[in-house]
């Protein structure tokens, strides 16, 4: 039995997105430097499963060399040759500017080196959102499907950021159909304190939300994280409102605090966590080599669905 034939036995909060993804016409996704076992196969499994039409960027030698050393099938794939992973990261980044693509997925290159090319400011993707990262995690034993974010990509942000980085999420959740999410900016505590400016910045998100600065999603903070996701540490510290103890979407104060998350989660409990940037004039799909088949199919079919939801909105408004 293959991986992918085998994620068919083995039912997750994932499955519902892949499906959804294979329901709609599969995304054109420049793949960019795909000069590893993983990242290759990566790219071929989402496109056996019809969740992307890949088209490879980078050195063609060695995409061939890898493909045939690991025996995997490039059929009639494209690939648009590059000298090397700087070259790749660039062209891919033309080709979306020239609507060649509608999504963009990391290969073997580091992350640093993509996003230069992205977030350059006369040749990149830039929009007027910031850009931003969210985990779309599978935890064990939690009934909802987990968006952490933004721990991949802002350091440090500020408020002006986690705005956007907030209505990034939201956008996303929303878009791929999983209804109005409940946010939760999170922090050491649940009380604004100056002493810690995360809570501040938490309780302004909120003000932000009732005044239509941030729109489709319910918002609540600061929290602590106990009280963002178990119901009864939010009643035991008498916190009453739709998002406590039931959130959906964590806001973290900074990418190390996320970062340390969704880590805990992943190797701790177990979770899976798949990656996707938004902001961006596309979604970015951004894989590990630590990433399990089906984390990378979770991947592609959360950025393709959204894609593919954006598309029809954009038809059906003309």
């Amino acid at each position: 039995m293959s991986e992918v034939t085998a994620l068919t036995a083995q039912p997750s909060k994932y499955d519902r997105l892949i499906a959804a993804a294979r329901a709609e016409v599969p995304a054109v996704t420049i793949v960019v430097h795909p000069c590893d076992e993983t990242s290759l196969r990566g790219a071929l499994e989402a496109a056996e499963m019809g969740l992307i039409k890949p088209l490879l960027v980078g050195p063609e030698a060695k995409i061939r060399y890898v493909a045939a050393e690991y025996g995997l099938d490039l059929g009639d794939r494209e690939i648009i040759d590059a000298p090397h992973s700087h070259a790749a990261a660039a062209k891919a980044v033309q080709l979306i500017r020239e609507g060649k693509g509608e999504l963009l997925m990391k290969g073997s290159l580091h992350t640093d080196e993509l996003m230069h090319e992205v977030a350059a400011s006369a040749t990149g993707l830039r929009t007027d959102r910031r850009i931003s990262h969210v985990f779309v995690m599978d935890v064990p034993g939690h009934a909802d499907t987990l968006f952490i974010t933004d721990a991949a990509i802002n350091i440090f942000p500020d408020l002006e950021a986690k705005r956007d980085i907030v209505q990034n999420a939201i956008d996303l959740w929303v878009t791929i159909g999983l209804g109005e999410p409940r946010v939760a900016i999170v922090s050491a505590v649940e009380t604004v304190t100056t002493k810690i400016p995360s809570t501040i910045d938490a309780a302004s998100l909120c003000k932000m939300a009732e005044r239509g600065q941030i729109t489709g999603g319910l918002l609540d903070g600061p929290l602590a994280f106990d009280n963002a996701i178990d119901p009864e540490a939010a009643r035991i510290k008498g916190i009453r409102s739709p998002v406590a103890g039931h959130a959906q979407i964590i806001v973290v104060p900074d990418l190390e605090a996320g970062n340390m998350l969704a880590k805990n989660l992943t190797f701790l409990a177990h979770a899976d966590a798949a990656g996707i940037v938004l902001g961006a004039r596309v979604p970015i799909v951004l894989t590990s080599r630590a990433d399990t088949v089906r984390t990378r199919l979770a991947s592609c079919a959360v950025a393709a669905l959204f894609a593919a939801r954006r598309r029809a909105t954009q038809v059906a408004a003309v």
